[in-house]
C-alpha cells in the first residue's frame, strides 16, 4: 500500500527514498498509526514480515493492529518523540518461533492529529545468536567448573572465582573460605615475588605467562606444589587475572623416586649391569666398577660374559629361574664368588651381581674357628632338630656327628644344680627357640648315653633375633665338671675355718642374712656369741700349737651340743657363734646357754695337760620384722658378750634396748669426741687445792670438761674411758695439758701467785713415748716453770707396768715436774713399793675421806697413811673434803692439803680466779 503522507519539498521526498532504500536493505518495514482513529498504514513487505504472504489488506491490518496494541496504549501517555519498543513472538513456517521487533515514536505535524511512526523488523536471528552465546557461556562455565585443572580468577589481588579443582588443591569444599580472600594468603611466601614478577609481564588482554612452578598453602597446613599459567582477562568489565593451576605433587614424587632410584643404582654396593637383547652392556654402575675393576667407559658395548670372566647369558639365566651363584673373575684375574639375579626389561635385561666373596671367606673362617673351639657349638632348627655340631660338642656329649645331626635337642636328660630334672620349658635351647630371648651360662648337668654325667655352662642365642619365633638357635656350652668341683672346694675353703672346719665369718653372715631376709620368716632367730675367757694365757704359756688344739676341741664340743639345723661358726681367734631358730623364748635360751657353758668348761686334755677353759656368752634375739642386718646381730651379740664378761666371766647376758642405746650412745660419742678439740667443745675446769693449816689456795687440779652442742655436758666418767679405748686419750690429754699450762701461767702472772697446777695422766698417756716432748713443749709454750706443774698418776696405772712407769716418771722428774700418785688406797700397792718411784705427793682417795666422821678404823688408816707418807718425804693431799668436820679431823691427823666441794667445785678459770684465799708469793 502506498504511504499517503505528502512531502512538501523535493528534499524530504528524496530523504524518504533514501530511508526506504536503507530499511529495505536491513529487512525493516515502515508503518504509521493515527491515535485518534487508529488509522494504520504500512509499506510493502509487511505481509511477509508478519508471516502472511499474499494476505489481503484487511487481514493484514487486523493482524498488525493486534500486534501494535500494547505499544499504542503506551504511546497515548508517552511524551512526543519518546521511543517505544515492542517485541512479539510469531509462528514460523517450519513450526518454530519467529521474533518481530517494533520500534516507534509519537509524532505530530502541523494541522494533523497525533500519530505513531515506526519500523518493524525480523529479529529472530538476533535471538538465535543471543541463545547461542548463552549456551556457549553455560558450556564454558561447566567446562571450567568440571576441569581437572584448578582455575581461579583474582582481581586487584582478591580471589573472585575458584573452581572445585582449586578448592580440592587447597583442601576445602567451601567456596566461601577462598573467594574474597587475598590471593597471597594461599601462596607460599617464597613464591610470591616470582608470581608478581610474572604478572607484571602481562600488558594486554589475552596475554599469558609461561608455565612456572609455585607452592600453595593448604588449609591443613601442608604444602602443595603446582604448575601455574596466568592469563590477563576481564571480570565484570574490569581487568582481572585468570590462573590455571595443575597439582604436580605426584610429578614431584615421581621425580624424587626417579632421582632416588638413580642414586640407589649409583651408590648400592651391588654391581647393577644393564644389557640389550644381545647381552651387550648398556649400563655399568660404580659398584660394578669396584667389584670387577673395570671402568664404565671400558665396559659399555662389550659382551657381559667377557667382562665378568665367566659364561653369563641373561636370557638363559632368566629361563633357569633368574638366580645363580657362580665364580667370576675381576679384571686383574682374581676370583670372585658372585650371586647373580636377572630381570627382564623392555629392551634387554638388568643383572644384579652381589659379591659374596667376603661372606664366603668369613663363613669358611667361622667354620674353621668353630671347629677349633674347645667349647661345644650346636645349631638347632626351629623344629628343635640339631642341624650341625662342632667336634667339641661331639667330644663333650660323647656322640658321633651322625648321632647328633638330625637328633632332637631335648634327647639328653638335663638336671639343674639342685638335681631336679629340667623340663622342656626351662632348657636353654627351648627357651630361646620359643621366645628369642638369650640364655647366658646356665649351669646344668647332662646325662650322656654312656652313663656319665657332665656339668655344662650352657648359653643360647637366636641366630636371627629379628625373625618371629620359632627361631633357629645357636647353643654353646663348655664342660665345667672339673672347674665346678674346684669351685666347690674353693667355696668350702672360702666359707669355712681352716682350723676347726666350722663356718667362718663369711658363711655365718651369709646364713644370718638369709634367715633375717627370708620372705617366709615366721620364727625368731637367736645368735649366741661365745668368747673364751683368758684364752691368751693358754697361748702365751703353752704355745699356739696347744691353743689351736684347744680351739678345735671347743669347736667339736659346740657341734655336738647343737642340732643339724643350727649353725656353728668360728669368727676368728677364740670367738665362736651359734645361730638357732629352735629356741624361741628367753627361758629356752638361758637353758641353752647354761648347757653350752657346762660343755665348754669340762676339763680338756691336750698333750697330757689338763686344761680348764671358761667362756662368756652374749645372746641376741631377732624376731620377724626386725630390721637389723646380719652384721648388726653379730655386733649386738658381741656387745652382750662383753656385758657377760663384765659381770664376772663364765656367764651369759642378753642384749636389750637399754644396752643397745648405751652402745649407740657410746659409738656416737666416740665419733663426736674425735672432732671435739677442733670444734672447741672441750674446756678445762679448775678445782682449788687448799693448804689445810691456813686454808689458803696453793694450787688447783685441772679437770677436762666436754660441752656438746646437742648432748650438753658429757660426764668425764663417760668420755674419758671412751678416749682411753679409742686411742684419743693422747690427743685429748695433750689438749688439756696445753690449755691448763697456758691458762694457769696467765693466772699466775695476773695474780703474782706461786700456784701449782695438777694435771692427770691416764695409763695410755703414761705409755706414750712422746709424753716427755709433749710436757716440755706445753711448759715452754706457756712460759710456766716446770716446778709449777704436778702430774697425777693413778695407783692402778703404776701397777700395770711398773718398770715402764718408773722409766717415764723419772724422765718427767728430770724436767723438774712434780709427780703425784692419785686415788691412793684403791689399789694393791704399798708405801714400800712407792719408795722406788720418784713421787712428791700422795693423794688419799675420796672413799676414805667420806668415812672419816663415821669410822674410827678409817681414821686410823688415814692417820697411818699420812704418817708413813711424811716418813718418806711425801706431801699428802686428801680428796673429797665436803664438811668442816672432815676438815678438822684431817688437820688433827696432820694432812697437808685438801680439795673438795667444801673449798670449791671445779669451775672455769674466771670463776676460779675470783676465789678468795689464793696464796701470795
Amino acid at each position: 500500500m502506498v504511504d499517503p503522507v505528502v512531502s512538501h519539498s523535493k528534499n524530504s521526498e528524496l530523504d524518504r527514498e533514501f530511508l526506504d532504500l536503507a530499511l529495505a536493505a536491513s529487512g525493516a518495514v515502515r508503518w504509521s498509526l493515527r491515535l485518534d482513529d487508529d488509522g494504520l498504514v504500512w509499506t510493502s513487505g509487511m505481509d511477509a514480515l508478519l508471516g502472511l504472504p499474499g494476505a489481503d489488506e484487511d487481514t493484514l491490518r487486523a493482524r498488525l493492529r493486534e500486534l501494535l496494541e500494547p505499544i499504542a496504549l503506551s504511546a497515548r501517555t508517552a511524551a512526543e518523540w519518546h521511543d517505544l519498543d515492542l517485541e512479539q513472538r510469531l509462528p514460523a513456517s517450519d513450526g518454530g518461533t519467529r521474533f518481530v521487533h517494533f520500534h516507534a515514536r509519537r509524532h505530530r505535524e502541523e494541522g494533523e492529529a497525533d500519530r505513531l511512526i515506526g519500523v518493524a523488523a525480523d529479529v529472530t536471528r538476533v535471538h538465535q545468536d543471543r541463545q547461542t552465546l548463552t549456551d556457549l557461556a553455560d558450556r564454558y562455565r561447566l567446562l571450567v567448573e568440571l576441569s581437572p585443572d584448578a582455575i581461579c580468577v583474582h582481581q586487584d589481588g582478591v580471589v573472585r572465582y575458584a573452581n572445585s579443582a582449586t578448592l580440592g588443591i587447597l583442601g576445602t569444599d567451601s567456596t566461601d573460605r577462598v573467594v574474597g580472600r587475598a590471593i597471597t594468603d594461599f601462596v607460599e611466601a617464597d613464591s610470591v615475588p616470582m608470581m608478581r614478577a610474572r604478572l607484571r609481564t602481562l600488558t594486554f588482554p589475552g596475554a599469558r605467562t609461561k608455565p612456572a612452578e609455585a607452592a600453595l598453602h593448604r588449609f591443613d597446613g601442608s604444602r602443595a606444589p603446582v604448575e601455574v599459567v596466568s592469563v590477563l582477562t576481564t571480570w565484570e568489565g574490569r581487568p582481572a587475572l585468570q590462573v590455571i593451576l595443575r597439582d604436580i605433587t605426584d610429578k614431584k614424587a615421581a621425580e624424587t623416586s626417579l632421582r632416588y632410584q638413580a642414586a640407589l643404582v649409583q651408590h648400592v654396593s651391588n654391581a647393577i649391569i644393564a644389557t640389550d637383547r644381545d647381552s651387550l652392556v648398556t649400563s655399568w654402575n660404580p659398584a660394578a666398577e669396584a667389584v670387577y675393576g673395570i671402568s664404565a667407559d671400558q665396559a659399555m658395548g662389550r659382551p657381559v660374559d667377557e667382562l665378568v670372566g665367566a659364561r653369563l647369558s641373561p636370557a638363559e639365566l632368566l629361563a633357569a629361574g633368574g638366580v645363580s651363584e657362580a665364580l667370576h673373575r675381576r679384571g686383574d684375574g682374581n676370583a670372585l664368588v658372585v650371586r647373580v639375579t636377572v630381570s627382564e626389561m623392555d629392551d634387554g635385561y638388568v643383572l644384579v651381581c652381589a659379591d659374596e666373596t667376603a661372606r664366603r671367606r668369613a663363613e669358611r673362617t667361622f667354620a674353621t674357628v668353630i671347629d677349633a673351639l674347645d667349647e661345644g657349638v650346636l645349631v638347632v632348627a626351629p623344629t628343635g632338630i640339631i642341624e650341625s655340631a662342632n667336634p667339641a660338642a661331639q667330644r663333650i656329649l660323647g656322640a658321633q656327628p651322625s648321632e647328633l645331626v638330625g637328633m632332637d635337642s631335648e634327647w639328653w636328660p638335663m638336671f639343674d644344680e639342685n638335681g631336679d630334672r629340667a623340663s622342656g620349658d626351662t632348657r636353654p635351647s627351648t627357651v630361646t627357640l620359643r621366645t628369642g630371648k638369650p640364655v647366658n651360662s646356665q649351669v646344668t648337668r647332662v646325662q650322656r648315653d654312656d652313663g656319665e654325667s657332665v656339668w655344662l655352662a650352657v648359653s643360647s642365642r637366636a641366630l636371627n633375633p629379628d625373625d618371629r619365633p620359632p627361631h633357629r638357635v645357636l647353643v654353646s656350652f663348655s664342660d665345667i665338671t672339673e672347674s665346678l668341683a674346684a669351685r666347690e672346694r674353693l667355696e668350702h675353703e672360702a666359707t669355712h675355718d681352716p682350723l676347726t672346719g666350722l663356718a667362718n665369718r663369711t658363711l655365718v653372715l651369709r646364713h644370718l642374712d638369709s634367715a633375717v631376709n627370708s620372705p617366709d620368716r615366721t620364727e625368731p632367730l637367736a645368735v649366741l656369741f661365745v668368747d673364751l675367757d683368758n684364752f691368751k694365757i693358754v697361748n702365751d704359756s703353752l704355745g699356739h700349737g696347744v691353743g689351736d688344739e684347744v680351739l678345735r676341741n671347743i669347736g667339736q664340743r659346740l657341734v655336738r651340743a647343737t642340732s643339724d639345723q643350727e649353725l656353728v661358726g668360728r669368727l676368728g681367734g677364740d670367738e665362736f657363734v651359734v645361730a638357732t631358730q629352735d629356741s624361741p623364748d628367753h627361758d629356752d635360751l638361758r637353758a641353752r646357754a647354761d648347757e653350752l657353758l657346762r660343755t665348754l668348761t669340762e676339763p680338756t686334755h691336750v698333750d697330757g695337760i689338763r686344761l680348764h677353759v671358761d667362756a662368756s656368752v652374749g645372746i641376741v634375739v631377732s624376731r620377724p620384722g626386725d630390721t637389723r642386718s646380719a652384721q648388726d646381730l653379730l655386733r649386738d651379740a658381741d656387745v652382750a658378750m662383753y656385758r657377760a664378761k663384765a659381770q664376772g666371766r663364765g656367764r651369759y647376758a642378753f642384749f636389750d634396748v637399754e644396752l643397745r642405746e648405751r652402745v649407740q650412745r657410746h659409738m656416737l660419742l666416740e665419733q663426736e669426741l674425735r672432732h671435739a678439740v677442733p670444734r672447741g667443745q672441750l674446756w678445762v675446769a679448775y678445782q682449788p687445792v687448799v693448804e689445810l693449816a691456813s686454808e689458803r689456795i696453793v694450787g688447783a687440779e685441772a679437770l677436762l670438761r666436754w660441752t656438746h652442742p646437742e648432748h650438753g655436758a658429757v660426764s668425764p666418767a663417760e668420755f674419758i674411758p671412751l678416749a682411753e679405748e679409742s686411742d684419743l686419750i693422747n690427743e685429748v690429754g695433750g689438749f688439756m695439758l696445753r690449755t691448763a699450762t697456758r691458762e694457769f701461767a696467765e693466772l699466775r702472772r695476773e695474780h703474782g701467785a706461786e700456784l701449782q697446777i695438777n694435771a692427770n695422766l691416764s695409763p695410755r698417756q703414761l705409755g706414750d713415748p712422746r709424753l716427755h716432748d709433749t710436757v716440755r713443749a706445753a711448759l715452754g709454750d706457756a712460759g710456766l716453770p716446770a716446778s709449777s706443774l704436778c702430774l697425777e698418776v693413778t695407783e692402778n696405772a703404776l701397777m700395770l707396768d711398773a718398770t715402764s712407769a718408773v722409766r717415764m716418771l723419772r724422765g718427767m722428774r728430770k724436767l723438774g715436774v712434780f709427780l703425784a700418785i692419785d686415788d691412793f688406797g684403791t689399789g694393791y700397792s704399798s708405801l714400800a713399793q712407792l719408795r722406788r718411784l720418784p713421787l712428791d705427793t700422795l693423794k688419799i682417795d675420796r672413799s676414805f675421806v667420806a668415812e672419816l666422821s663415821d669410822s674410827d678404823d678409817v681414821q686410823a688408816i688415814v692417820t697411818s697413811i699420812v704418817a708413813m707418807a711424811h716418813a718418806v718425804g711425801l706431801t699428802v693431799v686428801a680428796e673429797g673434803v665436803e664438811t668442816a668436820e672432815q676438815l678438822d679431823i684431817l688437820r688433827r691427823i696432820g694432812c697437808d692439803h685438801g680439795q673438795g666441794f667444801y673449798f670449791g667445785k671445779p669451775a672455769p678459770l674466771a670463776e676460779f680466779a675470783s676465789l678468795r684465799g689464793i696464796a701470795a708469793p
